[in-house]
């Protein structure tokens, strides 16, 4: 037995608990981790307050959170990896807890620190597979909206490293950490589109839409084409013939390796915000949903 915050129904904050589980054991290809760093995701908060159900039904009691880093203690059959081996990945039956699964894992660098490592899986694929959807290329001109946040943030400073002009819509107080990472910052608020005009007077090419803020109409009326804005955020999308973007679990997606190659030398920098213990899952997930967090929050077994 092993402790993981779960829940058993829907609801608040509260919901989470710290519980005693069966430690979970390696399947083919699979192999277990003793957790360092799980990442706490906004997706995981949609999960359980029940937002997602219809689209992802819950079997409780369920073990929360997407991504890990951690060492591994035990392989399954045709695993690539050893015991004592250090990784991260995304984790199959959750990762807020002692021990997780894996089965698409990357070693990670000695001079990454856990916390980075849990923290840049879900984000920074998610990220790299919308800019690869929108086909964005250098020269082109980028709004991300919501480019202070987790995701915006991988995204912005993936785009402008390829020579892509970005400019990235954020709150009054975030607008300084957006200008930063090479963009061009645009204040959130009544009077956005315009502001977006003037920052970019080249025209925008593309836009990819991190925030869910209700900017889909106004970001198809700039680029004149509904199929140059996606979403990750904003379950309107079909309404305005944007698509909404979805991962996907592909064993030969080699994104995750080169975005630990880019945070290990330093060319790509995941804000972490707070570390917390495992028992305060309630606490981290209350400080997202209170909009409280100025980067990634991660849980420390």
């Amino acid at each position: 037995m092993s402790r993981a915050i779960t829940f058993s129904e829907y609801g608040a904050p509260e919901v989470l608990r710290l519980s005693e589980v069966t430690t979970p054991e390696p399947g083919p290809g699979q192999v277990r981790i003793r957790v360092r760093a799980a990442s706490v995701n906004p997706l995981d908060i949609k999960i359980r307050s029940g937002l997602m159900a219809g689209a992802v039904p819950s079997r409780f009691p369920v073990i929360p959170g997407l991504d890990a880093a951690g060492v591994v203690d035990a392989v399954g059959e045709g695993a690539d990896a050893a015991v004592g081996d250090e990784v991260l990945g995304a984790t199959a039956g959750g990762s807020y807890g002692e021990f997780a699964l894996l089965d698409r894992l990357v070693a990670k660098p000695r001079g990454l620190s856990w916390e980075v490592a849990a923290s840049l899986v879900t984000v920074g694929r998610t990220a790299f597979r919308v800019l690869r959807e929108l086909d964005v290329r250098a020269g082109q001109t980028l709004l991300v909206h919501g480019a202070a946040g987790s995701v915006g943030t991988v995204a912005v400073q993936l785009a402008v490293a390829r020579g892509i002009t970005v400019a990235g819509t954020a709150g009054e107080h975030d607008t300084e950490r957006v200008t930063a990472l090479g963009a061009t910052a645009v204040r959130y608020g009544d009077g956005w589109v315009e502001r977006v005009r003037t920052a970019a007077p080249q025209g925008v090419d593309v836009v990819f839409d991190a925030s869910g803020a209700g900017v889909l109409a106004d970001s198809v009326a700039l680029t004149g084409d509904s199929t140059r804005v996606v979403t990750i955020a904003d379950m309107s999308a079909a309404q305005h013939g944007v698509r909404f973007s979805v991962g996907t679990a592909d064993a030969a997606d080699e994104s995750l390796a080169q975005l630990v190659r880019l945070a290990a030398t330093g060319e790509l920098d995941i804000p972490v915000w707070r570390a917390y213990p495992l028992d305060q899952a309630a606490t981290a997930h209350s400080d997202i949903e209170a909009r409280r967090n100025k980067g990634k929050v991660v849980l420390l077994p």
